[in-house]
Parts: C-alpha cells; structure tokens; sequence
C-alpha cells in the first residue's frame, strides 16, 4: 500500500525536527505527566506487553517503567530519526505507522500514546489500536483539541489564504469514533496549557523545533512578506502576559478507553 502524501509530509517534518524535539517539548513533558496521572488513577492488572504509539524520542517510557517495571515495551514511531534517539534499554523500537500497526491481533495489554493522535485519522488510528489490543486492554491516550493555538490562528486570520495552523477533532468527536471501534469510556480531562517565548519569532522557532509546524494539511505556503509579519507580530503582541512572555496555547484532551472483554 503507497502511503498518501500527507503521511510522507508528517513524517518529513518529525525526521527533521528529531534533533531539536528534546530541547522544545516542554509542553509534551508536562502532558505525559498529566497523562501518567490519569492511567493511575484507576488501577489495572500489570500489563505483558504494553505499546507507546507514536513514541518520539521517548519521553513517555520512563512513566511506563516506573509503573510496569517488568513489563515488555514497544515504543513505535514511524519517524526512524525519532526512533534513534529513544532512551537505550527502556523499550524494543518498532518503525511502523500508527494507522496500520505492524502488530498481530490482540497482541498487546496496554497502549499509551502521548501528543501522536492528532497527527492521524481518527477512526484509523483507533480502530488499530482497538485490533492490537487483548480483551480488558487499557488505552492511555493524549491529544491536542480544536483550540490548538488559538492565538496563532487569530493572528493569522485574513492575511492570506494559507492553512497556518490544522484544525483538530474536539472530545466529543474523539469519544464519538472510540465508541463506533468498540472501546470504552473510562475516563476523560480536557486542559489548556501554553508554551511561551520572549517574542513571536522565538516561540514559531519552537513549533518548528517539535515538527509541528503545518504538518498535514498538503498545501505549501508562501513566506511572510515584510508587511504582512508586521502585523502578524502585532496581533498576537495583544496576547503577550503580564509576565512578559508571549503563550501559544495547547488544547489538551486525555482519554482513558477499554477494550471490554
């Protein structure tokens, strides 16, 4: 199967921002933890085999191995340069697609997939992780919301025809599509966390840095002329904190899900 361009394009960015993701990803940091927190919340039987879908450089293994210590974990990524700087010893790297997972039928106990979602189709994505998952497998899943970067969108608005920054699913349409696949609600949280920047050019520097710059909408644009940043910058200078820091802000939704025996 030929993968569709928009694939080829998320792995590109995520391959290219591999080496910067680490220094960026506060934001990605402070969501495992909450992610962590949720999964504890309601205790579980050990799991054999656990899979961190959508692993990047692994910022979620050592929360699965300080829970499941004797646990086997898979940590996927369909970006190899992500995959290569994965923590050694805490997970067996597996290069595959979130949407078609390289794993036979109920072959897993447990999948944990932090900040990777929003980047896949949803009812795809679910619908493997529902296949790979064992009868009474727990989902841990976090992904961003539709008021993703609400400043950046607003800030943007009328200056050109370009889709700066993707739409994403809300949770009732994220609770909607694990239903249809057959999991269970378990539980479900929805946050706003920003990351920040001394100005604009610093904090898009950052986006870039953690891949996530435009990724997935198919379409090329053109850069910014001197005019039209000029404003861009002072429409979102309206959104700078009285602690001086300039916020793009992420629309967290954490879904715990369970495939029923």
């Amino acid at each position: 199967m030929s993968e569709p361009p928009v694939r080829r394009q998320v792995r590109a960015a995520f391959d290219k921002a591999a080496g910067s993701y680490d220094a960026a990803a506060t934001v990605q940091r402070e969501v495992c933890r909450h992610l962590d927190a949720l999964a504890r919340r309601r205790p579980c039987a050990t799991p054999h085999r656990i899979l961190d879908a959508g692993c990047g450089t692994g910022f979620g293994l050592p929360f699965l191995r300080g829970r499941f210590p004797a646990s086997e974990v898979l940590a996927l990524d369909f970006a190899p340069a992500m995959l290569q700087r994965l923590p050694p010893g805490l997970a067996l790297a597996l290069g595959g697609d979130m949407e078609h997972l390289p794993l036979a039928n109920a072959s897993v106990d447990a999948v944990w997939s932090s900040l990777a979602l929003q980047w896949c189709h949803p009812g795809r994505a679910l619908a493997e992780a529902t296949r790979v998952l064992r009868p009474g497998g727990q989902a841990w899943l976090a992904t961003l919301g539709p008021a993703t970067l609400w400043e950046l969108r607003e800030a943007f608005a009328g200056l050109d025809d370009a889709e700066h920054v993707l739409g994403f699913h809300d949770l009732t349409a994220w609770t909607a599509d694990a239903t249809q696949v057959g999991l269970a609600i378990i539980a479900t949280e929805q946050f706003a966390t920003p990351a920040t920047a001394p100005n604009l050019r610093e904090l898009l520097r950052d986006i870039k840095a953690i891949g996530a710059h435009n990724v997935g909408s198919g379409r090329r644009r053109a850069p910014l002329g001197k005019a039209a940043w000029q404003i861009l910058e002072a429409r979102y200078e309206t959104h700078r904190r009285a602690d001086g820091w300039l916020p793009a802000t992420y629309d967290v939704i954490l879904l715990h899900l369970e495939k029923p025996l």
